[in-house]
């Protein structure tokens, strides 16, 4: 049996906004949840647990979801390497102070 999971609250905080988010996009677009749900390949209920923003609900689904409203790449760039700022600043600090070349070992006659 697998352990139960807790979730944090801003977790659950950002979770809760990307619903609304979701819930957003798709009535800008006039877009029953009967539809958005068919071209996510789940269920009526499964985007309503969506859009209200619950955790359980897996993120493959997630991402169906967004698919279906023509969101999906910005899901892609979410961890993109070149927006990590804190990953960044500490690769940069882990710079050396100065490039030195390699040391030739033995003499060359």
């Amino acid at each position: 049996m697998p352990t139960p999971h807790h979730v944090s609250h801003a977790v659950r905080r950002s979770l809760k906004k990307l619903g609304a988010d979701i819930k957003a996009a798709r009535l800008r677009r006039a877009l029953p949840a009967s539809v958005v749900a068919a071209r996510a390949f789940t269920s009526r209920p499964t985007l309503q647990r969506i859009e209200a923003g619950d955790p359980g609900v897996g993120v493959g689904i997630y991402a169906a979801v967004l698919q279906a409203l023509g969101l999906l790449d910005g899901l892609a760039d979410l961890a993109d390497p070149s927006r990590d700022e804190t990953g960044l600043d500490l690769a940069a600090g882990a710079l050396p102070r100065r490039a030195r070349l390699p040391r030739v070992t033995g003499a060359a006659s």
